[in-house]
Protein backbone atom coordinates (compact mmCIF):
# COMPACT_ATOMS: atom_id res chain seq x y z
CA UNK A 1 0.00 0.00 0.00
CA UNK A 2 1.80 3.36 -1.19
CA UNK A 3 2.02 6.34 1.07
CA UNK A 4 -0.39 8.72 1.16
CA UNK A 5 0.80 12.18 -0.86
CA UNK A 6 1.99 14.97 1.65
CA UNK A 7 -0.10 17.99 0.53
CA UNK A 8 1.87 20.52 -0.88
CA UNK A 9 2.54 23.96 1.45
CA UNK A 10 1.03 27.11 0.28
CA UNK A 11 2.70 30.63 1.02
CA UNK A 12 1.14 33.95 0.33
CA UNK A 13 3.66 36.42 -0.07
CA UNK A 14 3.73 40.05 0.31
CA UNK A 15 0.83 40.42 3.03
CA UNK A 16 0.80 44.42 3.98
CA UNK A 17 -2.09 44.54 6.17
CA UNK A 18 -4.27 43.27 8.92
CA UNK A 19 -7.08 42.53 6.60
CA UNK A 20 -5.25 40.78 3.95
CA UNK A 21 -3.46 38.07 6.38
CA UNK A 22 -6.47 37.02 7.80
CA UNK A 23 -8.32 36.73 4.37
CA UNK A 24 -5.44 34.42 3.23
CA UNK A 25 -5.52 31.96 6.75
CA UNK A 26 -9.29 31.80 5.99
CA UNK A 27 -8.42 30.99 2.38
CA UNK A 28 -6.37 27.90 3.50
CA UNK A 29 -3.04 29.39 3.46
CA UNK A 30 -0.19 27.91 5.95
CA UNK A 31 1.60 30.67 5.53
CA UNK A 32 2.53 34.17 5.40
CA UNK A 33 5.33 36.59 4.12
CA UNK A 34 5.90 39.85 5.20
CA UNK A 35 8.99 41.19 2.67
CA UNK A 36 11.17 43.63 4.94
CA UNK A 37 13.49 44.84 1.54
CA UNK A 38 13.35 48.45 1.55
CA UNK A 39 13.38 48.06 -2.09
CA UNK A 40 10.00 46.02 -2.52
CA UNK A 41 6.82 47.81 -3.44
CA UNK A 42 4.93 45.30 -0.88
CA UNK A 43 7.61 46.77 2.42
CA UNK A 44 5.71 46.68 5.79
CA UNK A 45 6.87 47.65 9.00
CA UNK A 46 7.89 45.10 11.62
CA UNK A 47 4.65 46.58 13.79
CA UNK A 48 1.94 45.80 11.19
CA UNK A 49 3.37 42.29 10.57
CA UNK A 50 3.65 41.37 14.30
CA UNK A 51 -0.33 42.46 14.33
CA UNK A 52 -1.18 40.64 11.01
CA UNK A 53 0.77 37.23 12.54
CA UNK A 54 -1.78 37.35 15.96
CA UNK A 55 -4.68 38.14 14.19
CA UNK A 56 -4.08 34.40 12.65
CA UNK A 57 -3.02 32.26 15.06
CA UNK A 58 -0.22 30.03 15.37
CA UNK A 59 -1.06 28.00 13.22
CA UNK A 60 -0.12 29.76 10.55
CA UNK A 61 3.75 30.15 9.80
CA UNK A 62 4.99 33.78 9.56
CA UNK A 63 8.12 34.53 7.59
CA UNK A 64 9.64 37.64 7.54
CA UNK A 65 11.07 38.35 4.04
CA UNK A 66 14.49 39.65 3.52
CA UNK A 67 16.91 40.80 0.79
CA UNK A 68 20.92 41.60 1.23
CA UNK A 69 20.18 42.89 4.79
CA UNK A 70 22.78 43.08 7.26
CA UNK A 71 22.59 40.44 10.06
CA UNK A 72 21.24 42.61 12.89
CA UNK A 73 18.79 44.05 11.01
CA UNK A 74 17.28 41.15 9.89
CA UNK A 75 17.31 39.62 13.49
CA UNK A 76 16.07 42.83 15.18
CA UNK A 77 13.08 43.19 12.54
CA UNK A 78 12.42 39.61 13.06
CA UNK A 79 12.24 39.75 16.55
CA UNK A 80 9.84 42.77 16.70
CA UNK A 81 7.54 41.63 13.98
CA UNK A 82 7.57 37.69 15.83
CA UNK A 83 7.74 36.11 12.29
CA UNK A 84 8.32 32.54 12.87
CA UNK A 85 10.89 32.05 10.09
CA UNK A 86 13.02 34.01 7.86
CA UNK A 87 13.26 33.84 4.04
CA UNK A 88 16.41 35.20 2.54
CA UNK A 89 17.10 36.42 -0.85
CA UNK A 90 20.27 37.51 -2.35
CA UNK A 91 24.18 36.46 -2.82
CA UNK A 92 24.88 35.48 0.99
CA UNK A 93 27.82 33.74 2.56
CA UNK A 94 27.16 30.15 3.79
CA UNK A 95 27.95 31.46 7.24
CA UNK A 96 25.53 34.11 7.32
CA UNK A 97 22.50 31.61 6.37
CA UNK A 98 24.34 29.48 9.13
CA UNK A 99 24.18 32.04 11.71
CA UNK A 100 20.27 33.10 10.83
CA UNK A 101 19.47 29.78 10.99
CA UNK A 102 20.70 29.40 14.19
CA UNK A 103 18.22 31.79 15.41
CA UNK A 104 14.92 30.87 12.84
CA UNK A 105 14.15 28.58 10.28
CA UNK A 106 15.36 29.84 7.22
CA UNK A 107 14.18 29.34 3.70
CA UNK A 108 17.04 29.97 1.82
CA UNK A 109 15.91 31.35 -1.86
CA UNK A 110 17.93 30.42 -4.69
CA UNK A 111 17.78 31.32 -8.34
CA UNK A 112 18.11 28.75 -11.04
CA UNK A 113 21.63 29.99 -11.88
CA UNK A 114 22.52 29.36 -8.20
CA UNK A 115 21.19 25.66 -8.04
CA UNK A 116 24.77 23.88 -9.09
CA UNK A 117 26.92 25.61 -6.85
CA UNK A 118 24.31 25.77 -4.12
CA UNK A 119 21.54 23.71 -4.10
CA UNK A 120 24.36 20.58 -2.43
CA UNK A 121 24.91 22.75 0.51
CA UNK A 122 22.25 22.98 1.80
CA UNK A 123 20.76 19.54 1.04
CA UNK A 124 20.92 17.75 4.42
CA UNK A 125 21.28 21.20 6.68
CA UNK A 126 19.11 21.17 9.58
CA UNK A 127 17.08 24.31 9.97
CA UNK A 128 17.42 25.25 5.99
CA UNK A 129 14.96 24.67 3.42
CA UNK A 130 15.38 25.87 -0.11
CA UNK A 131 12.97 27.64 -2.22
CA UNK A 132 13.49 28.22 -6.42
CA UNK A 133 12.28 31.68 -7.42
CA UNK A 134 12.36 33.66 -10.33
CA UNK A 135 15.61 36.13 -11.34
CA UNK A 136 13.39 38.83 -10.09
CA UNK A 137 11.37 37.91 -7.62
CA UNK A 138 7.84 39.29 -7.55
CA UNK A 139 8.11 40.04 -10.87
CA UNK A 140 4.80 37.48 -12.20
CA UNK A 141 7.49 35.48 -14.64
CA UNK A 142 7.65 32.16 -14.26
CA UNK A 143 10.40 29.89 -14.37
CA UNK A 144 10.75 26.91 -16.90
CA UNK A 145 9.81 24.26 -14.98
CA UNK A 146 10.23 21.68 -17.96
CA UNK A 147 13.56 22.20 -18.24
CA UNK A 148 14.22 22.39 -14.00
CA UNK A 149 12.79 18.80 -13.53
CA UNK A 150 16.04 17.33 -13.78
CA UNK A 151 17.29 19.45 -11.01
CA UNK A 152 14.95 20.39 -8.47
CA UNK A 153 15.99 20.04 -5.19
CA UNK A 154 14.37 17.70 -3.24
CA UNK A 155 11.77 18.94 -0.30
CA UNK A 156 12.11 22.61 -1.92
CA UNK A 157 9.58 25.20 -2.28
CA UNK A 158 8.98 27.10 -5.58
CA UNK A 159 8.17 30.37 -6.70
CA UNK A 160 8.13 32.81 -9.42
CA UNK A 161 4.91 33.79 -11.56
CA UNK A 162 2.56 31.23 -9.72
CA UNK A 163 -0.92 31.74 -9.54
CA UNK A 164 -4.24 30.30 -9.77
CA UNK A 165 -3.83 29.38 -13.52
CA UNK A 166 -0.45 27.71 -13.76
CA UNK A 167 0.14 25.96 -9.98
CA UNK A 168 -1.41 22.98 -10.95
CA UNK A 169 0.80 22.68 -13.55
CA UNK A 170 3.67 23.35 -11.59
CA UNK A 171 3.25 21.02 -9.17
CA UNK A 172 2.47 18.38 -11.27
CA UNK A 173 6.33 19.13 -13.32
CA UNK A 174 8.42 19.61 -9.86
CA UNK A 175 6.64 18.02 -6.95
CA UNK A 176 7.58 21.27 -4.69
CA UNK A 177 6.92 21.03 -0.75
CA UNK A 178 5.79 24.13 -0.73
CA UNK A 179 4.75 26.97 -3.26
CA UNK A 180 4.77 30.54 -2.83
CA UNK A 181 3.27 33.66 -5.11
CA UNK A 182 2.46 37.36 -4.77
CA UNK A 183 1.81 39.67 -8.08
CA UNK A 184 -0.94 36.99 -9.25
CA UNK A 185 -2.78 36.82 -6.36
CA UNK A 186 -2.80 40.68 -6.36
CA UNK A 187 -5.73 43.97 -6.66
CA UNK A 188 -2.68 46.27 -6.85
CA UNK A 189 0.69 45.99 -5.47
CA UNK A 190 0.54 45.03 -1.33
CA UNK A 191 -3.57 44.85 -1.70
CA UNK A 192 -4.77 40.98 -2.19
CA UNK A 193 -7.72 40.02 -4.12
CA UNK A 194 -9.77 37.57 -2.24
CA UNK A 195 -10.95 35.76 -5.26
CA UNK A 196 -7.43 34.98 -6.47
CA UNK A 197 -6.29 34.30 -2.98
CA UNK A 198 -8.68 31.71 -2.88
CA UNK A 199 -8.63 30.14 -5.90
CA UNK A 200 -4.64 29.70 -5.01
CA UNK A 201 -5.08 27.85 -2.86
CA UNK A 202 -7.14 25.39 -4.12
CA UNK A 203 -5.70 25.12 -7.02
CA UNK A 204 -2.50 23.95 -5.06
CA UNK A 205 -4.41 21.85 -2.61
CA UNK A 206 -6.89 20.47 -5.04
CA UNK A 207 -10.24 18.41 -2.90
Amino acid sequence: MSEAAVPVRVKVCGTTSVHDAVLSAGAGADALGFIFAPVSKRLVSAQVAREAGLSVGPSVARLGVFLEQGMDEVLRTAEAARVSAVQLHGPLSSLYVRQVAAYYPVLRVLRPADLAAEAGMWRDEPGVTLMLDAPEPGGGVPLDWAALREVFPRGAWLAGGLGPANVAAAIQALSPAGVDAVSRLEASPGVKDPALVQEFVRAARPS
